[in-house]
């Protein structure tokens, strides 16, 4: 059936707190900011060569992982050296300007650095040679930006795009090899050059450990220090994210004798150390390896005054955007971290909660999750229901009922993108905040996957089946550019300062299921909010009094061969 009929079929009659919300026919696509193949099966190699190397678990254009002769032989994180792509920093000063943290500043160049970073000296990690930050140098960029006199900036993490990922996109955008190292371009990020003021560089992403144990009712840390620490070996790793390893399975933690073993991130700790300047464990979100919570810049510069706000593609509690603001020994406990995001009390400021978020928008909708796992994963005080937003929670915030937040759900017949944009008009219009709350429930609550063609009907991935979605599953949701659009509305209403994250989180998810069709995509529809954000500079503020840092929080390990082979014949 096609999405028009379909559409028309449907109708229902709802309000998105003081937003009407009017049912539409069809959906418009946002205008693409990357060169698009059109979108016809002929056309879409990307999804070919994915069908063809899930089938035959090998792919002559490259793979995941150590081992050449195995496809999907790795679905997990890496420690890779991650690319940092800065707007309005260049000429910024000390701590502004990004060479306050590379070259001969990296801190990996000092041991007493390193040593106050780690809290202890990781093995072959101080390097005298280094020209890399680390990780939590973006926290570090952001509070300069703002002492600096930056009125508003904005953090974007692209999850798990590491220099590779990016790669394949711009090869495929431009359909041609144009780079082998560097920054590179066929991607809006990467050709952007914020008037003369953008720079690029590269970070150590490593955790300070893997393995700790904790106690999610009492919010504890049960092992100080866990199984494995972080740390980085660039005589093992290499010394620039486009180098090829001399030991491929250091970058996984299984490295050949004699060379260190050293953890690889998860999303938590690293979104942690983009936002609160601290190494802490995988799991962690916005606590030290202790388990003792900490400031986040959004929580800084919130008591400043700035409005704050945070949006993903994928759940909105999820590690990446939770780490924006909310404090919790683990990332799992969602309900309670999406409470911290809100202002509701929670496991970890049940007196006295935490403000809350200005705009918070992501996915989530739909997902009943496990009642078992529940109770297992957040601790007693789950409640069965969504996994990520009760019912409750969301009545109680709401304007309707005394709330501060317009809410926009996603709403069976209508068009997500003009729910979104009713509930921003009436968010700015009544001088509230907004919770935008969307995504598919049969998938963990993320937004339908974007392909390299645009479409959405991913190729199989690891499982070796594709995700498909309803005329209604692409309809009802807005895409992160929309979403990005309806935040910068709200947040940017008047010349108060703001800060933001946005998440393009359905990377990692492409990464974890060894998917270049998915891959691609993400990376593309994540420009597109990219794009979003440098217009609304250029439209309402200038590069000498904005600040945009774009980044990944880790990357994978993905692995390109023959790169020639992504360009359509």
């Amino acid at each position: 059936m096609k999405l028009a009929v379909f559409l028309a079929l449907l109708f229902c009659c709802c309000s998105m707190g003081n937003a009407s919300v009017a049912a539409e026919k069809a959906v418009t696509p946002i205008a693409s900011t990357s060169s698009e193949v059109p979108p016809t099966e002929a056309t879409d190699l990307p999804k070919q060569l994915q069908a063809k190397a899930i089938e035959d678990d090998k792919a002559a254009f490259g793979y995941w992982g150590t081992d050449p002769d195995k496809y999907t032989g790795w679905k997990s994180h890496s420690n890779r050296l991650i690319p940092v792509y800065t707007f309005g920093s260049k000429g910024g000063g000390g701590g502004v300007d990004l060479d306050s943290y590379t070259g001969s500043n990296s801190v990996y160049r000092s041991e007493a650095k390193v040593q106050t970073l780690y809290g202890y000296v990781p093995e072959k990690t101080v390097n005298p040679q280094a020209v890399w930050m680390d990780q939590t140098n973006v926290a570090d960029l952001q509070r300069a930006g703002a002492a600096a006199g930056k009125k508003y900036i904005f953090l974007v993490v692209f999850d798990g795009m590491d220099w590779q990922t990016t790669r394949a996109a711009a090869i495929w955008n431009q359909q041609k090899v144009t780079y082998t190292e560097g920054r590179g371009h066929g991607t809006h990020f990467q050709d952007y050059d914020a008037n003369g003021t953008t720079q690029f560089g590269f970070f150590v992403s490593s955790a300070h450990n893997e393995g700790t144990d904790v106690d999610v009712n009492a919010q504890t840390v049960q092992n100080p220090g866990g199984t494995i620490r972080g740390g980085y070996d660039a005589a093992s790793a290499g010394s620039s994210p486009w180098d090829i390893p001399p030991d491929p399975g250091y970058l996984i933690a299984k490295p050949a004798g004699g060379n260190p073993k050293h953890d690889y991130t998860d999303s938590s700790s690293s979104a942690t150390s983009m936002t609160a300047a601290i190494k802490t464990f995988n799991g962690g979100v916005n606590v030290d390896s202790n388990g003792t919570p900490v400031k986040t810049v959004a929580h800084e510069l919130q008591s400043q005054g700035w409005r704050v706000g945070a949006i993903s593609s994928v759940p909105i509690s999820h590690a990446t955007p939770a780490a924006a603001y909310a404090h919790n020994v683990s990332r799992d406990d969602y309900q309670d971290l999406t409470r911290d995001m809100l202002g509701l009390p929670s496991i970890q400021h049940p007196q006295t909660p935490l403000l809350g978020l200005d705009v918070v928008i992501g996915g989530g909708y739909g997902h009943p999750g496990d009642a078992k796992k529940g109770h297992a994963s957040q601790g007693t005080n789950f409640v069965e229901g969504n996994l990520y937003l009760t019912d409750a929670d969301l009545q109680s915030i709401s304007v309707d009922h005394g709330g501060r937040y317009v809410t926009a759900v996603r709403t069976a017949g209508h068009k997500g993108s003009q729910v979104l944009r009713d509930a921003t008009a009436a968010a700015v219009k009544g001088n509230h905040r907004l919770l935008g709350f969307f995504g598919n429930g049969q998938y963990n609550g993320h937004l339908p996957f974007a392909t390299a063609d645009r479409r959405y009907d991913p190729a199989p991935g690891v499982g070796k089946k594709g995700e498909t979605y309803s005329a209604a599953d692409v309809a009802e949701n807005p895409t992160l550019a929309e979403m990005t659009t309806a935040a910068l509305t709200v947040l940017g209403r008047d010349q108060k300062p703001f800060w933001i994250m946005v998440e393009s989180g359905d990377v990692d998810w492409a990464n974890h299921d060894n998917n270049i069709d998915t891959s691609i995509g993400a990376v593309n529809t994540g420009d597109d909010a990219v794009k979003v954000i440098t217009q609304w500079v250029e439209s309402h503020s200038n590069w000498h009094e904005s600040l945009l840092i774009l980044t990944a929080d880790h990357g994978h390990m993905l692995n390109l061969v023959k790169p020639e082979l992504l360009i359509s014949q």
